[in-house]
């Protein structure tokens, strides 16, 4: 039997005294390894930026090594009731920094910790457990204004029912908008549209680029109850094209090796096009701008968030690790912020271009036959490249999909 130290006997792994994890100094044991100089739990936080503070707060609340340990004074901001809308986070700025930030900032400060907003339009039929399940479903970020975007996907990439993969099997595909309310004239007009496609799900929050953010927590607890049996989920922007057939052969390609027995290879997958060590944008002329204030530090690994697929089995997780992040302004970093904490790594195929081709590959007569997606088409150019793309010239039959050694 292997010797048990007194110490390991007395400890219990759901009774950690905090003192155990303020190492004195070094050692020179042989038995036991040798302890850092400097303790290594820091007992109060830095004033630092805003979402950092509190979120830093946050991690530590949910670190099982100090749940035993007592919160500290800073802890104390992340004891809210995340169902309701409580506290106002603008009470926690200093004044005059407050008000100097955009609009659009202070909007989304003073109500970041909303996170549940009634639905005004709902489809639970979407996906019938009497029916196959969907292999794809395409859950697209779309504006009550975007009817003709939402036509050209309809018409398009985004058919919904059984779709023939380029030169695989394919399988069945569901869709759905996502969307937040404008104003109640539009709103009457969507109510309409819905009743025709069965494929709008709207929620009771103003439909703002920060508010993007929302979209993805709802909707992982719409796909929860309501499809959570599909294979792979698409999140997308309405102005993208997709290759919906050659998407459908790479996820078998993906989804083959799991259903032949050799392990859950798809259980956590994302791909998409991948951006790492970004850095957040200073400049308040720019949309995505974000102040030194509100956030410091580079963002954590994350796809862009014109067009990311992953699969169903993981929208689970990233529902339940969501409730431990706080809000941040924009989707796609808030999805990496998931990911980080779930230990998932998102894939790259240079297939997926959410920042479009450079300038000399968007002359080849064959460009939109090597890709996935791309970003951003008009509703017309959508219609054209389907087209284009579904029945193939002689000259681009046989084009090879972009790939890590040809990009």
């Amino acid at each position: 039997m292997a010797q048990t130290f007194p110490a390991q006997r007395q400890i219990s792994s759901s009774r950690l005294p905090y003192s155990l994890f303020v190492a004195p100094g070094a050692t020179n044991s042989n038995v036991l390894a040798s302890h850092p100089i400097q303790p290594f739990w820091r007992q109060d936080l830095d004033k630092t930026a805003f979402w950092n503070l509190i979120q830093h707060a946050m991690d530590r609340q949910h670190n099982p090594l100090l749940q035993a340990s007592g919160k500290s004074s800073h802890e104390n901001l992340t004891s809210l009731n995340q169902n309701g809308c409580f506290p106002n986070y603008e009470g926690m700025w200093n004044k005059t920094e407050y008000y100097a930030l955009p609009v659009q900032m202070q909007r989304f400060i003073s109500s970041m910790h909303c996170r549940d907003y009634p639905l005004l339009i709902d489809q639970p039929g979407l996906c019938p457990e009497t029916e196959e399940a969907p292999v794809l479903l395409l859950a697209i970020k779309s504006q009550v204004p975007n009817f003709r975007n939402r036509q050209a996907i309809r018409m398009t990439w985004g058919y919904s029912g059984l779709v023939k993969g380029q030169v695989k099997k394919g399988g069945q595909v569901r869709r759905v908008f996502l969307l937040g309310k404008v104003d109640e004239e539009l709103t009457e007009a969507i109510k309409s549209e819905s009743k025709m496609y069965e494929d709008i799900v709207m929620w009771d929050f103003m439909d703002t680029f920060f508010n993007l953010t929302l979209k993805d927590i709802l909707f992982w607890n719409w796909f929860s109850k309501h499809c959570q049996n599909a294979h792979f989920v698409f999140k997308g922007d309405d102005d993208v094209f997709v290759r919906t057939p050659a998407l459908l052969d790479y996820l078998e390609s993906q989804e083959m090796p799991h259903l032949e027995g050799h392990g859950n290879k798809t259980k956590d997958f994302v791909v998409g096009e991948i951006i790492t060590a970004a850095v957040p944008l200073r400049s308040e002329t720019n949309k995505y701008f974000i102040p030194e204030s509100f956030y410091k530090g580079i963002y954590p690994t994350y796809p862009g968030g014109g067009g990311v697929v992953y699969s169903g089995a993981l929208v689970a997780h990233l529902l339940r690790v969501s409730r431990r992040v706080h809000l941040f302004p924009i989707d796609d970093v808030f999805l990496g912020m998931c990911l980080q904490r779930l230990g998932v790594i998102p894939v790259h195929h240079p297939a997926f271009l959410t920042f479009d081709f450079n300038p000399e590959e968007a002359k080849e007569p064959c460009a939109h036959h090597t890709i996935l997606l791309v970003h951003k088409r008009s509703p017309k150019e959508i219609l054209k490249l389907w087209l284009e793309t579904l029945i193939p010239s002689d000259e681009c039959r046989n084009t090879a999909l972009r790939n890590e050694t040809t990009h």
